[in-house]
């Protein structure tokens, strides 16, 4: 790649082979099952069954609102994340000059600099687009929640596929909110970049260390055994 040593084009390939692996890993493999992401899906669905047999849906729908409201949130971080590394692109000589003067940095390139912080926009971009996109599933998750028939006004089996589709359109929601922070913690290691491609690549694993334990072997998954 221009402007990159090896070193660099290898920490990134590892950057790039870790987010597909660990893509795959929680969402394709059969590994999947046991993660925390996923069993937290039995609980969206067992929450619209139980649901079903509330007159008064209030909780459900301030529950609804607290989703939206976070994704709502992350949205705008990851909006103002993409205005910040923009910035940088607008300050290259005063920070080119700045890690020229740091005892571990590396000699950096304006080319080097200039891709390696585009693409970190492109990682909060994407971030972006995946929490603007959760936002809306999860008002789709709020329609399909009040369309969701009250006992005695349609039959049993209505009212069972009325539910089963609200709580399948809320796991879609919150497949991608959760690949937005993926994006988010990916987008910490890739800042390591900056500094050294040793960096990258350590801050990549600990990211994949950190994610693997959540996902796997963190208090939350403790707390659903119990």
């Amino acid at each position: 790649m221009p402007g990159f040593s090896w070193l660099d084009s290898a920490a990134l390939a590892f950057f790039l082979l870790s987010w597909l692996g660990y893509h795959f890993a929680i969402e394709v493999s059969g590994a999947r099952r046991r993660s925390l992401n996923v069993r937290m899906n039995e609980h969206r669905q067992a929450w619209m069954e139980q649901m079903l047999g509330r007159e008064n849906r209030m909780v459900d729908a301030n529950i609804m609102s607290s989703l939206q409201n976070g994704t709502a949130f992350f949205a705008s971080t990851s909006l103002i994340a993409v205005g910040g590394v923009l910035a940088l692109l607008q300050a290259t000589d005063h920070v080119l000059t700045a890690f020229a003067d740091l005892p571990f940095g590396l000699t950096m390139t304006r080319l080097a600099w200039e891709l390696k912080v585009i693409g970190l926009a492109v990682v909060f971009v994407y971030a972006f687009f995946k929490f603007a996109w959760s936002y809306r599933i999860f008002n789709y998750a709020a329609i399909l929640l009040g369309a969701v028939p009250q006992h005695g006004q349609a039959s049993e089996e209505e009212g069972k596929a009325a539910a089963r589709r609200a709580a399948a359109m809320n796991v879609v929601a919150g497949r991608h909110f959760n690949r937005g922070q993926r994006a988010f913690l990916f987008a910490l290691a890739y800042l390591g970049w900056f500094v050294s491609p040793y960096i990258f690549v350590a801050g990549t694993a600990l990211c994949l260390l950190v994610m693997w334990r959540r996902q796997f072997a963190s208090d939350a998954i403790a707390a659903l055994n119990d």
